[in-house]
């Protein structure tokens, strides 16, 4: 599998699924992450404009995403002169299965000049730092987790609190194509709930309802880390929050909103 998308070469709108996308729970649905750097592919081409750059975008999930082909639609829905508004949309044919706003905005030009220490500096210890890969244990030979390279730094998967993990692509979110900093950043950011769970898997479920990823400046390289750390309550609703870096330093913040229940 050469992606975890293959692009449709007679309908731009068209994407086929490969079983890269496949997550850890069921054979059919696919993970959050890729789907959600798939809408961001679409957004970027959606009538992209000189000096403009995607500064956030919130993905509503209205149900599981199938292994399936897939239909990704984006329109500027609220153009201007130094902001505009996007909006985007998954569907199989069981219909809409996510959508999306995201937010362009003009960079300044020339750049602002900033007072010294006001812009973040505040670095994470870096990939090369971790003891060796961490393998994502999965109930399926072939998913996600082959297609992503993880590295902690602090935490894993089977520990529960808070973690730091690096993350980068090992295929690209469409064939034929060089995954952005904002599809990299996309898919790394829907693991925040994965990596920092303070709750047994094999006794609680905690799903997802959205991804909500600001970035004030431009990821550089291909590995992105979360420093995650998830809040349960007691009322079954939750919030995952993760500081994103890349190898120079903070670039934004990813949020989920968590359903937290007793597994069956």
């Amino acid at each position: 599998m050469e992606a975890f998308y293959l692009p449709d070469p007679s309908d731009p709108t068209r994407f086929e699924s490969t079983e890269l996308t496949r997550g850890p729970w069921s054979p059919d649905a696919q993970h959050g992450g890729p789907p959600s750097a798939l809408l961001g592919h679409v957004i970027e081409r959606c009538e992209p404009r000189e000096n403009f750059r995607v500064a956030r975008v919130a993905v509503e999930i209205l149900g599981p995403v199938p292994l399936a082909p897939l239909v990704v639609e984006a329109k500027v829905t609220r153009p201007g002169r130094s902001v505009e508004l996007i909006e985007a949309t998954m569907s199989s044919e069981r219909g809409p299965v996510l959508k999306a706003n995201a937010w362009r905005i003009r960079q300044a030009e020339p750049e602002l000049e900033l007072p010294d220490g006001i812009v973040a500096d505040e670095t994470r210890p870096g990939p090369d730092t971790a003891a060796a890969e961490t393998h994502f244990e999965s109930a399926f030979d072939v998913g996600f987790h082959q297609g992503i390279e993880y590295r902690f730094v602090a935490g894993d998967f089977a520990e529960l609190g808070p973690a730091t993990c690096w993350l980068r692509l090992r295929r690209p979110i469409v064939a034929g194509t060089t995954p952005s900093p904002l599809e990299r950043t996309l898919v790394a950011a829907d693991h925040g709930n994965g990596i920092s769970t303070v709750l047994d898997w094999n006794s609680y479920l905690f799903i997802n309802t959205d991804l909500t990823v600001t970035l004030h400046r431009e990821p550089i390289g291909e590995w992105i880390c979360l420093d995650a750390v998830t809040y349960p309550e007691p009322n079954g609703t939750g919030l995952a929050e993760s500081r994103l870096f890349d190898e120079k330093g903070a670039v934004g913040r990813g949020t989920q909103t968590l359903l937290i229940g007793h597994r069956k």
